[in-house]
């Protein structure tokens, strides 16, 4: 794709959001499309959202486990960038009806870096020693892709279908806690609908951060001290909508709740 091509894909997933209205994807209209063109375009996405006053805090995986892979047939990982619009805080209310369109719920770790990780090279050791702390998570995603037919050019386009999330009630060392084994038990309006293990996520969420400082890496980016990064779901998706109450328990990290409004 052109630099013209990838600049207009980028501004019209950006419309979209701002409209809160889905597009067709984009591998169906443009049979060439790489995944290398689709992060520039995700990045033209970026650059619309900093322009209107938003400021990166973080990263996300993406499809890292074999049930969101299966679910939405797409068999590698990505990663999209978080920003401040998009945290929300424990207990408070998620407008969902207001910010998104087909929202997802997942249960996620967080982990806080009080270090820079600039890949490649970048090692489990590595990523234990630049974590400040874990956290509980609900990440929210969302697609600007009508009904969710999505490849994975198409979601990597769409800043990996990145939506809202909020950060649970307590921050454990990532030494305390086992995170290849830790279980998730995630309920919805009071019942228990998934439950997952740490090691559903390429085999623990350490792997994730490995694999996504090492793919940055490959382009020159670094994560950085401060910044939150979403390792990715250990549970399918869950769609959810104004009303919903949801809730996450990870073993010996803590608990995540949000309000949907």
């Amino acid at each position: 794709m052109n630099k013209e091509l990838i600049q207009s894909c980028g501004d019209e997933l950006y419309q979209a959001m701002i409209e809160r209205r889905v597009i067709r994807p984009l591998t169906e209209r443009y049979a060439n499309i790489t995944i290398e063109d689709a992060y520039q375009i995700s990045l033209r996405m970026l650059e619309r959202r900093l322009a209107a006053g938003e400021r990166i805090i973080g990263k996300k995986i993406g499809v890292t486990s074999k049930a969101v892979q299966n679910m939405l047939n797409v068999h590698q990982p990505d990663f999209g960038y978080l920003t401040d619009k998009m945290a929300f805080s424990q207990g408070e209310e998620m407008p969902i009806s207001q910010m998104l369109m087909q929202p997802r719920a997942e249960g996620e770790i967080a982990f806080i870096l009080k270090k820079d990780l600039l890949g490649p090279g970048i090692t489990t050791a590595d990523v234990l020693a630049a974590t400040d702390c874990v956290m509980p998570c609900f990440e929210v995603v969302d697609s600007r892709i009508d009904n969710w037919q999505i490849k994975i050019e198409d979601t990597v386009a769409d800043n990996a279908s990145c939506g809202l999330f909020v950060l649970g009630d307590r921050a454990v060392s990532p030494t305390q806690v086992d995170l290849a084994t830790c279980g998730m038990v995630v309920e919805k309006n009071g019942s228990i609908i998934s439950t997952g293990a740490g090691a559903a996520a390429l085999g623990s969420p350490v792997n994730c951060v490995v694999w996504l400082a090492n793919t940055l890496g490959h382009f020159g980016i670094p994560l950085k001290a401060g910044e939150v990064i979403l390792s990715g779901s250990l549970v399918p998706l869950e769609p959810v909508q104004a009303g919903d109450f949801m809730s996450v328990s990870i073993g010996g990290i803590g608990n995540a709740s949000v309000r949907f409004v």
